[in-house]
């Protein structure tokens, strides 16, 4: 399939309703890491994730499950349906599912009759392509299993590496605009205002904003290309990888854990990697509940490293000079999904 390019058209509005997905969109990684399992090659990192996903699928019955409804709904650099990536997905996985359980049968057999000029739609799918509710439910469930088991080893450094991309991305909002923002998105794609071309899957493909605003979502499994939805009615999205890391992210401060604890060292490390970061915010991207991640905050804050602000029910933690000098400017080294993610 040969390479086509994206065109997304903004306007002023459009400029200043830009947005940086604040959590992991898990369906939409399903989507990608799909993909993913599809294809060979990335490198020893990328294949020792396919081989233990499709182990842990194994183990749990869903690997048939998953080859004969998921992969065929998912073909690699070809159209697939946009009800399985529903925006509701950006607020937590339930709501995610919820959400495509409850997709209207004749959105399903439209969006299902759509993929079958780009694949051969197989029989196992014939229930769900006329949009039956049953089987409608059955995938929302499918999905559901399927993402519990890929990512639950990785949900907390996939929302790390979340975490921090975002950060980037404001940290160019704030200190250059959101021209440098959107020029920084990554080496794939160019922004020549008003329009922000990328390479794309195949084919043209041009999304008038129309001041809609644009919600940018980086991702873990994404890779080359940036991903949109199909349908232009739906609430503008574009999924894009995350950038890699330097050359240096991955080497560690002599005896920072050993002297503030590693789960402290952590918590200090994802208020590093942002510009305001909430507790909740930190228990989630840390794994850890949100009555440890407050207790830890409150140390790093009396100890000078972080300040602590309250604003309305929520508070923000942000590194100050003693903190940023104390890490030195440098980042954990992540679990195997960094290799995943970075074996482009």
């Amino acid at each position: 399939m040969t390479r086509g390019i994206l065109k997304i058209i903004f306007t002023g509005e459009d400029l200043a309703r830009v947005r940086i997905a604040s959590r992991v969109d898990e369906l939409w990684e399903m989507a990608m890491s799909l993909c993913r399992l599809q294809e060979r090659g990335g490198g020893p990192a990328m294949t020792g994730w396919r081989r233990q996903v499709r182990d842990d699928l194994a183990e749990a019955g869903l690997l048939k499950a998953v080859r004969e409804t998921l992969v065929p709904l998912v073909p690699v650099k070809a159209y697939f349906p946009d009800f399985l990536t529903p925006p509701e997905g950006q607020a937590g996985l339930q709501h995610g599912i919820d959400a495509l359980a409850d997709t209207p049968p004749s959105r399903v057999r439209r969006e299902v009759d759509q993929l079958r000029p780009h694949v051969a739609v197989p029989a196992t799918l014939d229930d769900l392509a006329r949009g039956n509710n049953r089987s409608i439910r059955a995938l929302a469930d499918l999905t559901r299993r399927y993402c519990q088991i890929a990512f639950a080893p990785h949900r907390t450094t996939m929302e790390d590496t979340l975490g921090r991309e975002r950060a980037r991305l404001a940290r160019l909002l704030t200190d250059h605009g959101v021209d440098a923002m959107l020029a920084g998105l990554g080496p794939s794609m160019r922004w020549r205002p008003p329009v922000l071309e990328a390479c794309y899957a195949a084919g043209r493909y041009e999304l008038h904003l129309r001041g809609r605003g644009l919600t940018l979502i980086p991702s873990s499994f994404c890779r080359d290309a940036p991903v949109a939805l199909a349908d232009y009615g739906l609430p503008p999205v574009l999924i894009f990888p995350k950038l890699r890391p330097p050359a240096d992210a991955h080497l560690d401060p002599d005896g920072l854990p050993d002297l503030l604890g590693t789960t402290r060292v952590r918590i200090l490390r994802c208020i590093a990697a942002t510009t305001g970061c909430t507790t909740s915010e930190l228990a989630r991207r840390t794994g850890t509940s949100l009555s440890t991640a407050s207790a830890h905050a409150q140390v790093l804050h009396r100890s000078g490293l972080i300040t602590s602000t309250r604003h309305t029910n929520m508070v923000i933690h942000q590194i100050t000079r003693l903190g940023t000098g104390l890490i030195r400017h440098r980042t954990r080294p992540e679990p195997s999904l960094r290799g995943v993610a970075d074996a482009h």
